[in-house]
């Protein structure tokens, strides 16, 4: 870029792109086609310099609000477009926060970009992949990165020389002009790639079940193919769930409203409203300090089983109210990451969190208490919830009693016991297999005019503003993504076949095959209501029948057919990201690539170093603990779905009714369709069988009360204020989703550092010691719900259930 080009960098930034969305003045260029693509990058005038603004604001809200009832206007959760929104998202979520302007002349590949963005991604890879071994572990959160690459980067648009290089024939300068906000963005979604990489689990579970150690070369290769493997898809899907204005993923909503007030100018705004940064960092530093209270001084805040307290004894009290191993009816927690576990309330759309809310109602609190006191599968020998199977003793069930030199032994599974799962956990896999063919059924039925519409149509054919913008900038050939999976199929076909993993070529392909067909489906559901259905059960339930007694193949079949489908919709997400942030397309995609490639080598080096410098890693007893409890989970579901197979106990065992479920599923989606089309004004129209079934699921871990308190709070803004306070709603809401939930990482971090992490968790206040060791503590673990109780006991010696496996 030229010096003509940045010099006034400055003065675009402060008078274009930092305009406040939410202030959406009235309208005044009408572009109309990609051809007039740059008519629309242009700066809304403010209310103070239209004449009679307090008119003006009035009428248009009120346009707004009275558009609030046109969004979701059916079970698709999907309205038709108007063409009263050429200038702007036919979507009220899109318009509150996603500006509806444009500089192209932004910089974005610059040094500065990159440094910032390389040096995050490597630190969060590091940091987050040594801890993840430890317990309780802890990890750097994004916002951090967020946060610090602001200040970090205009100190470096002011210290950085602005000479300008030649190089390779290109002029290039270490300092464009200003920082600015597709930077940032750019730095942050690079960042994103530090969590940890999934096949991790995989390497790991080998070193610690099965005494494998096949060499940095095999990680590297299953890493890097499981982490890109997806990419390759994600091409496909642009042009289904990233170009159509209808696919708004509320999650990305929330970015753009935290990175565009960072960059809006300080200061009230000329109606005289709070700066949006500054309720920020408000709403951020009112969460952090609250946090203290529920996840350290007083944690009954967070876990809010009164009746519990009441009578700790009681075993009937405990099930129905209990939050560890009960039905969660408490209703209440004051902790805001219990509040969002299971239904993120400041963004999901109302619709989808009724729809998660009545499912869960019926399936946990009616289904699932009847056929607990009724002792269905056995289950009143267990408590009522828990994410472990059991024996038929009651204790949780030993892998070990049934492996005989790391493979499966028949004659010890017949000496041992069958495997027992709880009511909620047996119910979440029936819960799994209906929503499994629900949400085919559902994606063909209302979706599947718009694949093949979609299929011949372009970026610029796209009807809102944003699409026009984006049709300015060069798009990824769809050779790249070709390359790409080609590149990285052929890497996962070396993994499977140099190295003994007993997974066949066949196997590795139906996984694909399996991850791309529900690809589109889950897409969609997560990109209209924020629920991300995983492919988890299906893969481990296909890997379990095909290739039983194999645990390692299973570990990888179904990490190929999870992670592909995940990978590819995180790639997605982030093109949709950058869809509203207006960076170019190629950009997304080579700094997804390169952030992930640093991500997936260093997390493979930093988990080598470990297991040869760490002493006793993954141990009971290690000395820092270092205990790896997330491998042990990974290692026994590799057991129990590798080794006893989900034949046993799906085809021909005791949950073998669950699979009636797969039934189910289809049906009630058909169902429901024929009544929407048949009463189109009627209930029907909000029904959405998969996003119900899928968002129910979460129990266990979840409890009751996650989805309640969650439930209330989204009732409170995405539809009272939503509906009612709409220019409140349109100016704050998703800045605050981000902000508490910013406090929260922030404090989370802050207390694991201070009190846990120490060998003496204590702060000093004053000249007195306060530990955490007090009834506010220890209340909520001193009944029969924290110690997992359950309504039939045996005697020692004895044992329930079959009497033949």
């Amino acid at each position: 870029m030229d010096s003509d080009t940045w010099s006034n960098e400055k003065d675009r930034e402060d008078n274009l792109v930092m305009v406040e969305p939410v202030e959406l003045a009235p309208p005044t260029v009408t572009t109309e086609g990609a051809q007039h693509a740059h008519n629309a990058i242009r700066t809304e005038p403010s209310y103070s310099t239209i004449g009679s603004s307090e008119k003006h604001e009035k009428e248009y809200l009120q346009k707004r609000e009275d558009s609030m009832e046109e969004s979701c206007t059916s079970n698709t959760g999907i309205p038709e477009l108007s063409t009263e929104w050429e200038d702007d998202s036919p979507y009220p979520e899109v318009r509150a926060t996603v500006p509806n302007t444009d500089d192209p002349t932004m910089p974005t590949n610059t040094f500065r970009m990159w440094f910032i963005g390389i040096i995050s991604t490597a630190i969060l890879s590091i940091f987050n992949t040594f801890f993840g071994f430890r317990y309780p572990s802890v990890g750097i959160p994004l916002i951090l990165v967020e946060l610090l690459a602001l200040p970090i980067g205009r100190f470096m648009a002011q210290v950085l020389p602005e000479k300008q290089f030649r190089i390779f024939g290109q002029t290039f300068t270490l300092n464009p002009g200003p920082f600015n906000i597709k930077e940032h963005a750019l730095i942050a979604l690079m960042a994103s790639f530090g969590g940890g990489a999934y096949a991790l689990d995989i390497t790991s579970t080998q070193r610690v079940f099965y005494n494998q150690n096949w060499g940095v070369l095999y990680e590297l290769c299953l890493v890097i193919s499981t982490q890109f493997i997806g990419y390759g898809f994600a091409g496909v899907c642009r042009r289904y769930l990233v170009w159509p204005p209808s696919m708004i993923w509320p999650g990305n909503l929330v970015t753009v409203s935290f990175f565009t007030s960072m960059h809006e100018p300080s200061g009230t705004s000329s109606n005289g409203k709070m700066n949006r940064w500054k309720f920020f960092l408000i709403a951020m530093a009112c969460s952090a300090l609250y946090y203290w209270f529920p996840g350290y001084v007083f944690q009954a805040l967070s876990i809010f089983n009164w009746v519990c307290w009441i009578a700790p004894d009681n075993f009937v009290v405990n099930s129905l109210f209990g939050y560890t191993s009960g039905f969660g009816m408490s209703l209440l927690t004051f902790d805001w990451n219990q509040i969002t576990y299971a239904i993120a309330p400041l963004y999901t759309p109302w619709w989808a969190q009724a729809n998660a809310f009545v499912a869960f109602v019926l399936i946990f609190w009616i289904i699932a208490p009847i056929c607990y006191y009724s002792n269905v599968f056995y289950s009143a020998y267990l408590p009522v919830s828990a994410v472990y199977a059991f024996d038929n003793t009651g204790n949780e069930y030993a892998a070990a009693a049934i492996m005989a030199n790391g493979t499966f032994n028949e004659q010890m599974y017949e000496e041992y016991s069958p495997l027992y799962m709880t009511i909620t956990f047996a119910l979440d896999y029936g819960i799994s297999f209906a929503a499994l063919t629900a949400v085919l059924v559902h994606a063909a039925l209302w979706h599947g005019h718009d694949f093949v519409r979609q299929l011949r149509t372009s970026l610029s054919e796209e009807g809102d503003v944003h699409s026009r913008l984006m049709a300015v900038y060069r798009e990824v050939p769809d050779w790249w993504y070709i390359l790409l999976g080609l590149v990285s199929f052929g890497l996962a076909l070396v993994t499977t076949l140099v190295w003994p993993t007993e997974l066949p070529v066949w196997g590795l392909i139906l996984a694909l095959i399996v991850s791309l067909v529900y690809l589109l489906p889950t897409g969609i559901i997560l990109a209209i209501s924020n629920f991300d259905i995983t492919m988890n059960v299906m893969a481990e339930l296909i890997g379990g029948y095909l290739l039983p007694g194999k645990p390692v193949a299973n570990m990888m079949f179904k990490t190929f057919g999870l992670m592909t489908n995940q990978q590819a919709l995180g790639f997605v997400a982030d093109l949709k990201l950058g869809h509203y942030m207006k960076i170019p397309p190629r950009m997304m995609f080579v700094t997804q690539i390169v952030a992930t490639l640093i991500a997936g080598v260093l997390c493979v080096l930093v988990q080598d170093w470990m297991f040869v410098n760490v002493d006793g890693l993954c141990t009971a007893t290690q000395a820092d603990n270092f205990t790896c409890p997330g491998i042990e989970i990974f290692g026994a579901a590799s057991l129990i779905y590798g080794t006893i197979g989900p034949a046993r106990f799906f085809a021909t065992g005791l949950y073998s009714p669950l699979l009636w479920c797969f039934l189910i599923g289809a049906v009630l989606s058909l169902v429901c369709y024929l009544l929407a089309k048949r009463y189109p004004n009627s209930v029907f129209k909000w029904i959405n069988i998969p996003l119900a079934l899928y968002g129910a699921e979460g129990m266990p871990p979840a409890s009751g009360f996650n989805y309640v308190s969650g439930f209330l709070v989204g009732t409170i803004f995405m539809y009272y204020i939503r509906r009612y306070h709409v220019e409140w709603w349109s100016r704050y809401n998703y800045l605050l989703s981000v902000a508490l939930d910013s406090g929260v990482a922030i404090s989370a971090l802050l207390i694991y550092l201070i009190m846990y992490l120490p060998s003496t968790p204590i702060v000093l206040v004053g000249t007195s010691l306060i530990t955490a060791n007090w009834w506010g503590n220890t209340v909520s673990s001193n009944n029969l719900d924290a110690m997992y109780a359950s309504w039939k006991t045996i005697n020692p010696g004895e044992t329930f259930g079959l009497t033949s496996w």
